[in-house]
């Protein structure tokens, strides 16, 4: 008896840690001090050694059932940046630069072009984000996962000058709330479309008008990465004042987390296009649109609080930065909470 027959191929782990090499170096920053394959990742602190009080941001996240599409359609090499998306976002939210990325994927059996594949798409997230893909682990469990599925997740680190945090403590009535598009279901809310789509090859491969592309396409399309779009509002010399990343929970979930006591986020519904595959969701699956908000993105995955006077320089922006944003409502005084009208 041995390692392998019991289950767990060591030199398989050996193979997808080569192959997946070529995409790791494509991440790599300046104060990354270590390559891919100790015990652990270092990083210099020469990032933020000119800061007057650096403060390091965390954020880990996985991405959910959403892999189950992955491996109907037997695609892995974007599942990744959905990982990578999910924990960047989130810290980019506090105004953080990322830094850093480790990805922890666990499989019922190590094939290791389809581990490689994975990776070259969290290597992508790193590289949309600037972030550095500084280590990672790949876990065998044979007997604990099917042989043909994994599980997927991620840890991000970014730092931010305390004085530039974003904290939503200055928020005020009458400010205005931008709202950034997203790919379309991003990484959340899986497990109802599962239920309302048939999870079946034919029907993932069927072309659909409206989407301008297959079923599983579009469901299986990349979270975005707002970390580029976000440094851009800065860099042009404009005020953040409050950031949510749209994930689980939709609007009704996320929007308060970004606001102070005293005031309340209106949306308005009609001010941007929302995306076919919700509306093809909805009716598929007899959603009421109550639940549709306090679900899902609904075509934005960023929301961000500027000065009213600010509000169409952080638009162009944003659209400077390669995405789509529109100005989706405004800050007022009341109970802390949004309002969609």
């Amino acid at each position: 008896m041995d390692y392998k027959k019991a289950g767990v191929d060591i030199e398989a782990g050996y193979r997808s840690v080569e192959l997946m090499k070529q995409h790791v170096r494509q991440t790599m920053r300046p104060e990354v001090l270590n390559g891919l394959g100790g015990f652990s990742g270092a990083f210099s602190a020469d990032a933020f050694k000119q800061m007057e009080h650096p403060a390091l941001v965390s954020g880990t996240d996985g991405v959910g059932t959403k892999l189950k599409l992955a491996f109907l359609l037997d695609k892995h090499d974007t599942i990744g940046i959905d990982c990578v998306a999910m924990c960047v976002n989130d810290i980019a939210c506090a105004g953080a630069e990322p830094l850093f990325f480790l990805d922890y994927i666990a499989c019922g059996k190590n094939y290791p072009e389809k581990i490689a594949d994975i990776v070259k798409g969290v290597a992508e997230g790193c590289r949309q984000a600037g972030a550095a893909l500084v280590g990672g682990e790949t876990a065998e469990h044979p007997g604990l996962m099917p042989e043909d599925e994994y599980d997927l997740a991620g840890f991000a680190v970014g730092v931010v000058d305390q004085k530039d945090m974003i904290t939503g403590a200055d928020l005020a009535a009458g400010d205005v709330l931008i709202g950034i598009a997203s790919s379309g279901v991003h990484s959340n809310g899986f497990s109802l479309v599962r239920k309302v789509f048939p999870m079946e090859r034919e029907a993932l491969d069927t072309y659909h008008e409206e989407l301008g592309t297959t079923l599983g396409e579009a469901l299986l399309a990349p979270t975005k990465i707002y970390v580029k779009a976000l440094r851009s509002v800065k860099e042009a010399g404009i005020t953040i004042k409050a950031c949510s990343h749209i994930t689980g929970g939709g609007f009704y979930e996320n929007i308060p987390r970004m606001l102070k006591d005293g005031v309340t986020a209106v949306i308005q519904k009609d001010s941007y296009p929302v995306p076919p595959i919700f509306a093809m969701l909805a009716k598929a699956g007899n959603i009421d649109e109550k639940m549709m908000y306090n679900t899902y993105n609904m075509g934005l995955g960023m929301v961000l609080a500027v000065d009213a006077d600010k509000a169409q320089d952080a638009v162009k922006a944003i659209e400077a930065a390669g995405e789509k944003a529109y100005v989706v409502g405004s800050v007022e005084a009341g109970e802390k909470g949004v309002r969609l009208c």
